[in-house]
């Protein structure tokens, strides 16, 4: 099974969280004092706000979650074969979660990310930010890992 995710930076996480629970129905899986969670079936998506981003609120980046080693290593190639920068992340705790993950940009420089939750975590995490690692250059909006 595959789930897209899609994460939100948000200037007000209660209205938020009123906002986005009434939108779909449904009330959030997870909630903590900077972020929430909705895992919906229709649409299938893991969909996510926070606070925790420093940017303007919007999109901040997309995922796509898989629920097995394999098929995280069938993305990985996929990530590889797309031919924009790779970021190999690894394991790592994110959004109050155990993961492990890699990272792209599309052409536009939106961030992509592909992972595998392994379990969950009680802190938010330390996950670097991609837009560390991973720039746009000024030609095409793909960059190249750093570091």
């Amino acid at each position: 099974m595959k789930r897209l995710h899609v994460h939100m930076s948000v200037g007000d996480l209660d209205q938020s969280i009123r906002f986005y629970s009434t939108l779909f129905a449904a009330a959030p899986v997870v909630v903590k004092p900077d972020y929430a969670k909705w895992m919906l079936e229709d649409p299938r998506v893991n969909f996510a706000i926070s606070t925790h981003t420093g940017g303007a609120p919007g999109i901040d980046h997309l995922r796509i979650q898989v629920d097995d080693g394999g098929k995280l290593q069938d993305l990985y190639g996929r990530l590889k074969a797309a031919e924009g920068p790779v970021l190999e992340e690894g394991k790592t705790t994110c959004c109050y979660a155990e993961s492990e993950k890699s990272w792209t940009l599309d052409p536009q420089g939106v961030s992509w990310e592909t992972f595998l939750t392994t379990g969950e975590s009680t802190v938010y995490g330390t996950s670097a930010p991609r837009s560390e690692k991973l720039k746009p250059t000024a030609c095409c909006g793909a960059g190249k890992p750093v570091g």
